[in-house]
């Protein structure tokens, strides 16, 4: 990323100050404008987030608000209710108060002598999650948001359940919020009320991963935040931005096609990153995109071309060969002036006796069954890519010993795929709740299987996930898993795979008794959404990345990643363990000093699907001068066939001093998971 310098403003920064809201609460926000706002007033841009603006997403910020302050913006980044140093409690994501709290943030915004009126907000994850939101909630100042890795549906395409199956990333991402929720303000910013607020977050945030448990089917709880309920309340221009490696792709998809608003997609190969810091590369300009997109809809600067892009840009990936972390993906920049597209179309691959026929084929087969192992979804890596190697899915050929595998024969000519893959089965199973898998590889001459999407479906929410059955063991069905959407090229002499088991550890929970699954492979097929090269392709083209300087900051300890997938044949178990260390750094600009440490593990015991257990450790520490803090955590999930345990843990010390401990342990029945 290049590092800019100057700009065509000059910036101020206000390093914190109050916003007070309408019940009394103080939230804390930082702000970088242009001095010349003093009266010439600009429009503003909010960014609200629970992670901690004055450390832990610190540098993140000063890369791109200063960027967008110099270029004519009041950029406003403010920590959420109950997290960081704004007062109050967090007790989970997307409340209603946090989106009234948002509405007033904007219209706090609209009203200063530095702001022309005019409001926009962005965020990536969380931040993006909450501009569609309040978006929906159409506050008089709003004009557009930049929502980047997220989505418009809170139930089915986030990290707590997808296609009705249970995410380990549910999990994963509430041990996370259990440790941020653990975190002390800073004295420095809140004065000597620091120890009482912080007491008032651990004793009061409580175990948001027993509250999304007992949601485990699409109810009022998910549908709240969940734009896809009415997309016709969002009215403000959308930019809606993710990756190839993200786990929030499809929304981008789904925006385009339910939104009336005026709105344009973007997806590259990036993980769950800004593309401007993308990773796997190439990054791109992205904050350029965004002044951009600033200035066409709070400055009318009509003429601009930032509504010249195409409705959806792409970075159709070129085959890579299997690996858990890539640099960059080969690929190229299409674009498509409108979606859903007229020019794909959906191919029928009618499958057959372990076999992907080519379309128009009528094969026969008999019916084939599978029982997968647990060890099935090891070399999955993570739901979402957080770039944080090595996390992203390997060398499919061992995943494929546990599946039902179907193969093309070698293409001909080249293939190029843009959308979602579908896979209808013809199936019956021996269990009244059971899971399908299906993952969709590309086969090099070499053999070397490198998974390009896939899909699950807990076959109980056949009719919908907001009223799940048993299934009458035996009896057949048709069922449609749809695969993540994805934009992939197909070499000729490169093989199609689709690969489907009954069961995706650590990925998904397996169900609660081992199944085994019959498909009858001549009433099933593949249905790809085929892309045909146009003779007039558009090739979008983007600036290099850059960005303000960057916050400075001493590494003081290294971090360390790590991914371990290791088996006991004596014990014939299995495990994966994830070591997530991101060391210790020093924020030289106020002498802080922020450690963190987390360690996932993943394992099970021969067939048995009720020994997969996942345990979180997590360590957080802040340090400056002779205050220090740190919390610890720790959340062991387990199942039987009836019920979810959980058991979890939480300490803080102030110094040497145990100020809070907390145990919890839950039991919550399984609803057809």
């Amino acid at each position: 990323m290049r590092t800019v310098t100057s700009f065509p403003h000059e910036v101020t920064e206000t390093e914190h100050l109050w916003i007070e809201m309408s019940d009394g609460t103080r939230l804390a926000a930082r702000m970088w404008r242009p001095v010349s706002s003093d009266t010439e007033p600009v429009p503003g841009i909010l960014e609200l987030i629970p992670y901690r603006k004055r450390d832990l997403t610190a540098q993140r910020d000063s890369i791109h608000h200063p960027y967008m302050a110099g270029h004519g913006y009041a950029c406003l980044r403010v920590d959420l209710r109950g997290s960081g140093d704004s007062e109050g409690v967090l007790t989970d994501e997307y409340l209603e108060q946090e989106l009234r709290d948002a509405e007033e943030i904007l219209a706090w915004m609209a009203e200063q002598p530095w702001c022309s009126g005019r409001t926009a907000m962005m965020g990536i994850s969380w931040g993006g999650f909450n501009a569609l939101q309040v978006a929906a909630r159409r506050p008089p100042s709003l004009g557009a948001i930049v929502t980047v890795c997220s989505t418009d549906d809170r139930y089915t395409d986030d990290v707590h359940y997808m296609g009705g199956c249970l995410l380990t990333d549910n999990l994963s991402w509430a041990s996370t919020m259990f440790a941020y929720n653990g975190c002390p303000p800073d004295p420095a910013v809140v004065g000597e009320s620091w120890r009482e607020m912080w007491l008032e977050r651990l004793e009061n945030s409580g175990l948001w991963l027993d509250t999304w448990l007992r949601h485990q089917r699409r109810d009022d709880y998910w549908r709240h935040g969940s734009v896809i309920e009415d997309y016709s309340a969002i009215e403000v221009p959308v930019l809606a931005v993710s990756g190839w490696a993200d786990g929030y792709s499809n929304a981008v998809f789904r925006l385009l096609s339910g939104l009336d608003s005026p709105v344009r997609g973007l997806i590259g190969p990036w993980s769950h990153k800004y593309p401007h810091l993308g990773e796997p590369g190439p990054a791109i300009g992205f904050l350029q995109e965004m002044v951009d997109w600033w200035d066409h809809w709070l400055k009318d600067r009509r003429d601009n071309g930032a509504m010249d892009r195409p409705a959806l840009t792409i970075w159709m990936q070129d085959h890579a060969p299997p690996a858990t972390t890539y640099e960059e993906r080969p690929g190229r920049w299409v674009g498509e002036s409108s979606w859903p597209s007229d020019r794909i179309e959906p191919t029928h691959y009618p499958l057959g006796y372990y076999r992907i026929h080519p379309p128009g084929s009528d094969p026969s087969s008999p019916p084939r069954s599978v029982r997968s192992p647990l060890s099935v979804g090891q070399f999955a890596g993570k739901w979402c890519s957080y770039n944080a190697p090595p996390d992203m899915p390997y060398d499919q050929r061992e995943e494929d010993g546990g599946c039902l595998v179907f193969t093309s024969d070698e293409l001909t000519e080249r293939l190029e795929v843009l959308g979602s893959p579908m896979v209808s089965l013809d199936v019956a199973v021996d269990q009244p709740i059971a899971q399908v898998i299906v993952r969709l590889s590309d086969i090099a001459p070499d053999g070397a299987s490198t998974r390009v999407s896939y899909g699950v479906h807990n076959l109980t929410h056949r009719t919908g996930s907001d009223d799940p059955s048993e299934l009458v063991p035996g009896e057949r069905q048709t069922v449609q898993v749809w695969l993540n959407g994805m934009a992939q090229s197909f070499p000729a002499g490169h093989r199609l795979r689709v690969s489907i088991s009954t069961s995706y550890w650590p990925v998904v929970w397996p169900p609660p008794e081992p199944v085994r699954l019959t498909i009858h492979p001549e009433d099933s097929e593949l249905v790809l959404p085929v892309r045909p090269r146009p003779e007039d392709e558009v090739s979008p083209t983007f600036g290099e990345p850059e960005g303000a300087e960057p916050l400075a900051t001493t590494r003081l300890e290294p971090g360390n990643h790590e991914w371990k997938v290791s088996r006991d044949l004596v014990e014939l178990a299995g495990r994966l363990d994830v070591v997530k260390g991101l060391g210790t750094v020093r924020f030289d600009d106020i002498d802080l000093t922020v450690s963190r440490d987390a360690h996932e593990t993943y394992s099970f015991v021969g067939t048995d699907v009720n020994s997969v257990r996942g345990e979180t450790l997590w360590d957080i520490g802040f340090s400056r001068g002779e205050w220090a803090a740190h919390t610890t955590t720790r959340t062991v999930l387990t199942s039987t066939p009836t019920d979810f345990h959980v058991y979890a843990e939480l300490d803080a010390w102030e110094g040497v001093e145990r100020i809070h401990s907390q145990t919890w342990s839950t039991t919550i029945p399984r609803d057809y998971v």
